[in-house]
């Protein structure tokens, strides 16, 4: 969990992720940092993120992106 915090981090310094809850419904993360995002998640985590994943409940909250990336690492 530490390194998805970490990559939040570099993506958007200013954001609290560890009591932020509802980072797309706030507009605290935009569309393009969701995609850097998502290609920083995909080479920490040895996952794919398919389109059909990249939705706002994924993407609320760090431990929603959490759940989302075990998930897919259960799943390859």
């Amino acid at each position: 969990m530490e390194t998805l915090y970490e990559i939040l981090e570099d993506i958007q310094p200013d954001v609290d992720f560890k009591t932020e809850r509802a980072l797309i419904d706030d507009h605290l993360l935009s569309s393009l940092s969701i995609l850097s995002l998502v290609a920083e998640l995909e080479d920490a985590f040895d996952v794919t993120i398919p389109a059909v994943e990249i939705i706002p409940a994924n993407f609320n909250s760090a431990e929603a992106m959490w759940e989302m990336l075990q998930r897919l690492q259960e799943e390859e």
